[in-house]
């Protein structure tokens, strides 16, 4: 009995990952407003300006691995796309609630891809976890038509964000309380989806 109540509770209290994109987030981020408000932890890469795939990928394996439960992950820009690759060939990607994925940015288009080298091409297997993403109509590094791809091909739901560039410090987002909603319904139905999710 004591050891059923033990994994409700750590089921109901996911560890937040926040995983900044390219050149990390800065203090007006809402990413970082939500480290600052709601204690979340942020995965903290060893380079942010030049940041390597297979490095990316073993810091958040790292991190998962060292969490002891569940996590809920927060991504945005080429977090979005670590996510999507690490969960592609991680089997710890099943110790995962859920995922916020936020703006994300296509690596696969010629500008991003020589400036981010490695990072191509994404993977686009279904995730095995709930996931949202939410996408910008005016988004510099993904079409809304790129995004809606990625949506499907990752099994994530889509939410159209409006016209708000990429989503980040400079779309005047503050403390995003949408986003914020969004999340906590989607912890809620990662529960749920968990649950009906068939055991390989």
């Amino acid at each position: 009995m004591h050891a059923q109540a033990a994994i409700k509770i750590i089921v109901k209290n996911p560890r937040i990952l926040i995983l900044p994109g390219w050149q990390n987030s800065g203090p007006d981020h809402w990413q970082s407003r939500w480290e600052l408000l709601h204690g979340h932890q942020r995965l903290e890469q060893h380079d942010w300006q030049r940041p390597l795939r297979g490095d990316w990928s073993a810091r958040l394996q790292e991190v998962v691995l060292d969490s002891g439960g569940p996590v809920v992950l927060v991504a945005h820009g080429l977090g979005c796309i670590l996510t999507a690759w690490w969960a592609a060939h991680s089997p710890l990607a099943s110790r995962v609630q859920a995922a916020l994925l936020v703006a994300p940015c296509d690596t696969e288009r010629e500008a991003l891809r020589q400036r981010l080298p490695g990072w191509a091409p994404l993977a686009v297997q279904p995730l095995p976890f709930a996931a949202q993403l939410v996408g910008s109509q005016s988004d510099p590094y993904c079409t809304p038509e790129r995004t809606q791809a990625l949506a499907a091909a990752w099994g994530a739901q889509y939410v159209d964000g409006g016209a708000r560039g990429h989503l980040n410090a400079e779309s005047g987002l503050g403390d995003w309380p949408e986003g914020l909603a969004l999340l906590h319904t989607l912890m809620k139905d990662g529960c749920t989806w968990r649950a009906k999710t068939p055991k390989a």
